[in-house]
């Protein structure tokens, strides 16, 4: 289980896809300042193609992605975002 994870600044929000070897869980939106939850995750959302330098990384639990949003702001003075991997 894995989780790719774009920042949509503009908008405030947060995307998150899910990666599984044999089910993919799809994606999942919510503001920035929120929290992931399993039950937030549609499989046949997918995140917007727009977001392609709005990646902020790959985490290993829903777990590690919330604890990520909560430590550091995304925009001039905080963390910044790359492009999405060519394999997503």
């Amino acid at each position: 289980m894995g989780f790719g994870v774009w920042i949509d600044q503009e908008q405030g929000i947060a995307w998150a896809q899910g990666t599984h070897e044999y089910r993919p869980m799809g994606a999942a939106a919510i503001s920035s300042t929120d929290q992931f939850r399993p039950r937030d995750f549609r499989q046949t959302r997918r995140r917007p193609v727009g977001l392609g330098n709005a990646f902020a990384g790959f985490f290993g639990s829903l777990e590690e992605v919330n604890v990520f949003l909560r430590s550091a702001p995304y925009g001039k003075s905080g963390r910044k975002t790359r492009a999405t991997p060519a394999h997503l």
